[in-house]
């Protein structure tokens, strides 16, 4: 099993309270991530800040640009994968977005992995696209990976879709990796169908066991209608972790703190139709033993990989006492982990 931290680049105002990571917190955590074993950290992307985020804090939050944090990241790093945790596609040019991923690859010694979303939040991306707001995002995200497979992969890239359209474009360096993993992240079935036809990986989000096993189910049949080996893609949840000494503990914590607020937030969209509670039993939740028993159920239901877990806390060391228990009292009791550059 692979366990990868998520990093506060766009965090704070809704997992995290306002203020929240610094600058040199993002690399810290960078940092002592790599160091207590963890797979890859992955950076969330925000552009504007969302409707109710102002109406619940009194100051705008700090959106650090994930791409330029790794980039200062893989400096301070030697071996941790830097995974975008999610970037949203639509609100990124396509050739933009190669040439970023690709040169971050390049200097991180082939260490990116591009988590790649819609965006949980509409109203986002028609406060910064205003022109595209009758634009399905759906579609702005198929074509934007078929795009980028296009540009990281051929000499000679020309894309000719609905919405993105180039021609002739000669863009070097490639990435190191002979093919840049990207993971579709969400849990419609849109976003499993592009796991399977385009991607490495499918990063859903909020699903219980049944719902991961569900979704695999329709990964395995799109990937086999194309021609793809179900078993070369990665399932790879972002969950949230609250551990403790006590089970009651971890819940008391978790109650209090701005992550339970985001959900309830996200209750209107990306969490549409999910009870809280019934979230938090499909995260890791409760003391050591229970998350180790938590994450042998769902290696069961097939997933290698746990991306980007979110670990609560209302300040920045709040927040690393928790991937630091985690990383002593958890990761060690699954070896089978890469802990290095494949």
């Amino acid at each position: 099993m692979k366990f990868g931290a998520a990093l506060p680049t766009c965090t704070a105002g809704m997992l995290y309270p306002v203020p929240f990571a610094s600058k040199d917190d993002i690399v810290r955590v960078a940092i002592e991530a790599e160091q207590l074993g963890y797979y890859e950290v992955a950076g969330n992307d925000h552009f504007t800040t969302q409707r109710y985020v102002r109406e619940t804090f009194a100051d705008p939050p700090d959106f650090f640009d994930p791409l330029i944090s790794y980039a200062y990241c893989a400096a301070k790093t030697s071996v941790l994968r830097l995974m975008t945790g999610i970037v949203v596609v639509p609100m990124r040019h396509p050739i933009v977005l190669a040439k970023q991923l690709a040169t971050l690859d390049r200097f991180s010694d082939g260490r990116v992995i591009a988590g790649a979303g819609i965006g949980a939040y509409r109203e986002e991306f028609e406060a910064c696209f205003p022109d595209l707001a009758g634009v399905k995002r759906a579609e702005l995200m198929r074509e934007s990976l078929e795009a980028l497979r296009v540009l990281l992969e051929e000499r000679h890239a020309t894309y000719e879709g609905d919405h993105i359209r180039f021609r002739d474009v000669e863009m070097y360096p490639k990435p190191l990796q002979e093919r840049l993993p990207i993971y579709s992240a969400g849990n419609s079935d849109g976003a499993i169908r592009r796991a399977a036809e385009l991607c490495e990986g499918w990063l859903p989000a909020a699903l219980p066991l049944e719902g991961i096993a569900a979704g695999k189910a329709k990964l395995e049949r799109y990937a086999r209608e194309v021609g793809r080996d179900p078993s070369t893609i990665a399932i790879a949840p972002q969950l949230i972790v609250c551990i403790a000494d006590k089970a009651a503990d971890a819940r008391a914590i978790f109650e209090r703190s701005q992550v339970y607020h985001h959900l309830v937030s996200l209750q209107q969209s990306t969490l549409k139709g999910v009870d809280v509670d019934e979230y938090m039993t499909a995260n890791l939740f409760g003391t050591p033993d229970d998350i180790c028993s938590q994450v042998e159920a769902l290696k069961a239901v097939g997933v290698g990989h746990l991306c980007g877990l979110i670990f609560v806390g209302n300040t920045v060391d709040e927040m690393l006492d928790q991937i630091r228990m985690f990383g002593r009292d958890v990761i060690p009791n699954f070896p089978d982990r890469i802990a290095s550059v494949a």
